[in-house]
């Protein structure tokens, strides 16, 4: 039997493979007017075929609490009725067949308000729709405007901001929500002390730059059903502390294990395990998995489940990842989109029955059959 292809559950919510798709940003939302971060046809369409592939899980792309939280002018929002309603048609697809709907919550912190990166990924300037970032410390992302110190009362305002996206989640029938505290945005740029050189009770130390971290997990989980499971990704290194060359202070797996710990006692069921992004310059080794041992370390280490993402490529290499209790699922990005049915050929390689819809399943069978020498009318 296919490990890959067994259900897993996380609280009462069980998903039926270990194949997800990740979040990724499509950048294909209207930048400004009443459409500023609505979901589109183009997003239905992307995600609902990932689910008529066969992922268990489909994971919409990292959504904005608020509109100065989006990574550019293109990307989707949650802070509106009007996005929601958007996404419950999304929610209901991906449902339709027999994919769990999940979404990734976010804020770009310092990285906000950039171009879609095919055009380059430079800022994007008020006189054309952009903002001014924010931050933890007025330290800027390279190449991006220094962005502008949060007060502790505006810190505070974000809690409520990912509260009240949880809720509208929620409403639109997504059942898993992931809190996006990697890729140096707004979390993990207050996780790290790279990006995060406060002095207040929101920096310095490690329980400080922790707080609203917790914060925002403790208001997202306070809203959240008790049955239905919460996600985090993380950056598990910022690949500084992993080159001694660099005289940086970062982030490192070590790190991650104790903030796993954290997470797991404020109600966090899965960690989504990812590396990098914090600042442009970390020399990261890449390679297929390269990302999978922090996910292993983190499992090993804490006995919190965890998804492995980065260069998972073939379906030999996913089953041994969640055979070998590497990782308990595994996120796949751009293979999905080269082969919006990656799942079901994986099932197929491994043995495992692939969840193709009928109409797909027919067709695919008659090829077979055909294939075989059978006629076929």
């Amino acid at each position: 039997m296919s490990a890959l292809f067994t259900p897993l559950t996380l609280r009462s919510l069980e998903i039926p493979n270990r194949v997800w798709l990740s979040p990724m940003c499509m950048y294909s939302a209207a930048p400004q007017g009443p459409g500023a971060g609505v979901p589109t046809d183009f997003h239905l369409t992307h995600l609902a075929g990932r689910a008529a592939g066969g992922a268990g899980l489909v994971m919409a792309e990292a959504t904005a609490v608020r509109p100065d939280g989006r990574i550019s002018p293109w990307d989707l929002g949650l802070w509106n009725d009007r996005q929601r309603e958007a996404f419950a048609r999304i929610a209901a697809a991906i449902s339709s067949h027999g994919s769990i709907p999940a979404i990734q919550l976010a804020h770009a912190g310092r990285k906000a308000s950039t171009e879609r990166p095919w055009l380059g990924g430079g800022p994007v300037p008020g006189s054309e729709g952009g903002w001014t970032p924010v931050a933890p410390s007025p330290a800027a992302f390279e190449g991006l405007p220094v962005p502008h110190e949060l007060t502790e009362d505006e810190i505070q305002q974000l809690v409520r901001d990912f509260a009240a996206a949880a809720e509208r989640a929620l409403a639109a029938g997504f059942r898993v929500v992931e809190i996006h505290g990697a890729h140096g945005y707004l979390i993990n740029s207050f996780l790290s002390p790279a990006a995060n050189h406060r002095t207040d009770a929101y920096g310095g130390s490690w329980e400080n730059r922790l707080r609203f971290p917790l914060q925002v997990v403790d208001a997202v989980r306070a809203v959240w059903p008790d049955d239905l499971p919460v996600l985090f990704r993380t950056s598990a290194t910022d690949w500084l502390t992993e080159d001694t060359e660099d005289p940086r202070e970062g982030w490192n797996g070590d790190d991650t294990v104790r903030l796993a710990k954290e997470l797991t006692a404020h109600g966090v069921d899965l960690l989504d395990v990812s590396t990098g992004g914090l600042v442009r310059d970390a020399r990261i080794a890449v390679g297929p998995g390269y990302q999978v041992p922090f996910a292993e370390q983190v499992r090993q280490a804490t006995g919190i489940p965890t998804s492995a993402v980065g260069l998972i490529l073939e379906p030999a290499q996913a089953e041994e990842i969640v055979a070998s209790g590497q990782a308990d699922a595994v996120m796949l990005g751009r293979e999905m989109l080269r082969d919006p049915h990656w799942a079901h050929h994986a099932a197929e390689a491994l043995g495992a029955e692939p969840r193709w819809p009928d109409p797909y399943g027919y067709a695919v069978a008659r090829r077979r059959t055909a294939r075989k020498g059978t006629a076929t009318s």
